[in-house]
Protein backbone atom coordinates (compact mmCIF):
# COMPACT_ATOMS: atom_id res chain seq x y z
CA UNK A 1 0.00 0.00 0.00
CA UNK A 2 1.69 3.20 -1.42
CA UNK A 3 0.97 6.41 0.09
CA UNK A 4 1.76 8.81 -2.62
CA UNK A 5 2.80 12.50 -1.12
CA UNK A 6 2.60 15.59 -2.75
CA UNK A 7 5.50 18.26 -2.70
CA UNK A 8 6.67 18.25 0.87
CA UNK A 9 5.40 21.00 2.59
CA UNK A 10 7.26 20.35 5.97
CA UNK A 11 5.29 19.30 8.55
CA UNK A 12 1.81 19.03 9.09
CA UNK A 13 0.71 22.45 9.07
CA UNK A 14 2.34 24.14 12.14
CA UNK A 15 2.88 24.08 16.00
CA UNK A 16 0.22 26.11 16.62
CA UNK A 17 -2.51 23.84 18.47
CA UNK A 18 0.58 21.94 20.52
CA UNK A 19 2.33 25.75 21.49
CA UNK A 20 -1.63 27.23 22.07
CA UNK A 21 -2.29 24.18 24.08
CA UNK A 22 1.43 24.45 26.25
CA UNK A 23 0.67 28.25 26.44
CA UNK A 24 -2.82 28.28 27.21
CA UNK A 25 -1.77 25.84 30.39
CA UNK A 26 1.17 28.22 31.69
CA UNK A 27 -1.03 31.23 31.48
CA UNK A 28 -3.81 29.59 33.50
CA UNK A 29 -1.25 28.84 36.20
CA UNK A 30 -0.42 32.39 36.28
CA UNK A 31 -3.97 33.69 36.65
CA UNK A 32 -5.11 30.81 39.64
CA UNK A 33 -2.70 33.23 41.98
CA UNK A 34 -4.49 36.11 40.79
CA UNK A 35 -1.67 38.55 40.93
CA UNK A 36 -1.48 38.95 37.18
CA UNK A 37 -3.62 40.95 34.93
CA UNK A 38 -5.42 39.97 32.18
CA UNK A 39 -3.57 42.27 29.88
CA UNK A 40 -0.38 40.80 31.56
CA UNK A 41 -1.20 37.64 30.46
CA UNK A 42 -2.00 38.27 27.22
CA UNK A 43 1.32 40.15 26.69
CA UNK A 44 3.15 36.53 28.41
CA UNK A 45 0.90 34.44 26.47
CA UNK A 46 2.07 36.13 23.32
CA UNK A 47 5.50 36.04 23.87
CA UNK A 48 5.81 32.77 25.07
CA UNK A 49 4.15 31.27 21.69
CA UNK A 50 6.75 33.39 19.92
CA UNK A 51 9.56 31.77 21.89
CA UNK A 52 8.33 28.45 21.89
CA UNK A 53 7.08 28.43 17.54
CA UNK A 54 11.51 29.94 17.49
CA UNK A 55 12.97 27.37 20.20
CA UNK A 56 10.88 24.17 18.46
CA UNK A 57 11.15 25.21 15.06
CA UNK A 58 13.83 22.60 13.85
CA UNK A 59 12.64 20.48 16.08
CA UNK A 60 9.19 19.41 15.42
CA UNK A 61 9.10 15.98 13.64
CA UNK A 62 5.18 15.08 13.28
CA UNK A 63 6.60 11.51 11.97
CA UNK A 64 8.26 11.19 14.65
CA UNK A 65 6.70 12.61 17.41
CA UNK A 66 8.75 11.46 20.47
CA UNK A 67 12.60 12.57 18.25
CA UNK A 68 13.52 15.87 19.88
CA UNK A 69 10.72 15.71 22.63
CA UNK A 70 13.67 15.96 25.70
CA UNK A 71 14.66 19.36 23.69
CA UNK A 72 11.03 20.49 23.57
CA UNK A 73 10.07 19.64 27.44
CA UNK A 74 9.40 22.69 29.34
CA UNK A 75 10.82 22.05 32.48
CA UNK A 76 10.64 23.85 35.99
CA UNK A 77 12.40 21.90 38.97
CA UNK A 78 13.51 24.23 41.37
CA UNK A 79 15.33 26.27 38.19
CA UNK A 80 13.24 27.97 36.13
CA UNK A 81 12.68 27.27 32.17
CA UNK A 82 14.45 30.16 30.47
CA UNK A 83 12.07 30.18 27.68
CA UNK A 84 9.24 31.01 30.71
CA UNK A 85 11.88 33.40 32.64
CA UNK A 86 12.09 35.35 29.05
CA UNK A 87 8.11 35.65 28.42
CA UNK A 88 8.01 36.62 31.67
CA UNK A 89 10.61 39.43 32.28
CA UNK A 90 8.10 40.95 29.35
CA UNK A 91 5.49 41.84 31.80
CA UNK A 92 7.70 42.45 34.72
CA UNK A 93 7.73 39.25 36.42
CA UNK A 94 10.90 38.53 38.72
CA UNK A 95 11.83 35.30 38.94
CA UNK A 96 11.27 35.10 42.99
CA UNK A 97 7.75 35.83 41.40
CA UNK A 98 7.86 33.41 39.33
CA UNK A 99 8.51 30.85 41.77
CA UNK A 100 5.73 31.64 44.17
CA UNK A 101 3.09 31.98 41.17
CA UNK A 102 4.27 28.59 39.03
CA UNK A 103 4.30 25.16 40.86
CA UNK A 104 8.22 24.27 41.90
CA UNK A 105 8.48 20.92 40.15
CA UNK A 106 6.75 20.97 36.57
CA UNK A 107 7.41 19.35 33.50
CA UNK A 108 5.47 20.28 30.33
CA UNK A 109 6.09 17.75 27.22
CA UNK A 110 5.04 19.32 24.00
CA UNK A 111 5.25 17.17 21.01
CA UNK A 112 3.70 17.02 17.90
CA UNK A 113 -0.27 15.72 18.64
CA UNK A 114 0.17 15.79 21.99
CA UNK A 115 0.63 17.93 25.04
CA UNK A 116 0.90 16.85 28.78
CA UNK A 117 2.01 18.11 31.79
CA UNK A 118 3.05 16.56 35.32
CA UNK A 119 3.35 18.29 38.46
CA UNK A 120 5.68 17.34 41.08
CA UNK A 121 8.22 14.37 40.66
CA UNK A 122 6.40 11.81 41.12
CA UNK A 123 2.71 13.41 39.85
CA UNK A 124 0.40 11.72 37.14
CA UNK A 125 0.71 12.48 33.44
CA UNK A 126 -2.14 14.97 32.27
CA UNK A 127 -2.86 15.42 29.15
CA UNK A 128 -3.79 18.71 27.94
CA UNK A 129 -3.68 17.99 24.21
CA UNK A 130 -4.38 15.09 22.00
CA UNK A 131 -4.60 14.95 18.59
CA UNK A 132 -4.22 11.70 16.35
CA UNK A 133 -3.55 11.96 12.82
CA UNK A 134 -6.88 11.41 11.37
CA UNK A 135 -9.30 12.51 14.17
CA UNK A 136 -9.39 16.36 14.50
CA UNK A 137 -8.84 17.99 17.80
CA UNK A 138 -11.99 17.74 20.46
CA UNK A 139 -10.92 20.90 22.23
CA UNK A 140 -7.72 21.87 23.25
CA UNK A 141 -6.73 23.55 26.73
CA UNK A 142 -9.30 21.21 28.44
CA UNK A 143 -7.60 19.23 31.47
CA UNK A 144 -8.49 15.75 31.04
CA UNK A 145 -6.60 13.77 33.73
CA UNK A 146 -8.01 10.09 32.49
CA UNK A 147 -4.37 9.46 32.92
CA UNK A 148 -4.74 10.23 36.44
CA UNK A 149 -7.49 6.94 36.98
CA UNK A 150 -5.14 4.91 34.64
CA UNK A 151 -1.56 5.37 36.21
CA UNK A 152 -2.74 5.82 39.92
CA UNK A 153 0.82 7.15 41.42
CA UNK A 154 2.22 3.84 40.67
CA UNK A 155 4.28 4.52 37.17
CA UNK A 156 5.81 7.57 36.56
CA UNK A 157 7.40 6.42 33.20
CA UNK A 158 6.00 8.91 30.50
CA UNK A 159 6.56 5.66 27.95
CA UNK A 160 3.60 3.96 29.61
CA UNK A 161 1.17 6.10 28.09
CA UNK A 162 2.25 6.20 24.64
CA UNK A 163 1.68 2.32 24.30
CA UNK A 164 -2.01 3.32 23.89
CA UNK A 165 -2.60 4.85 20.50
CA UNK A 166 -0.41 2.78 17.97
Amino acid sequence: MSHRHGPRRGPRADMVPEIAAAVGFVSSLLRTRGCVSEQQLQVFSGALREALAEHYKHHWFPEKPFKGSGYRCIRINHKMDPIISKAASQIGLSLPQLYQLLPSELTLWVDPYEVSYRIGEDGSICVLYEATATKPPSSYGLLTCKNQMMLGRTSPSKNYIMTVSS
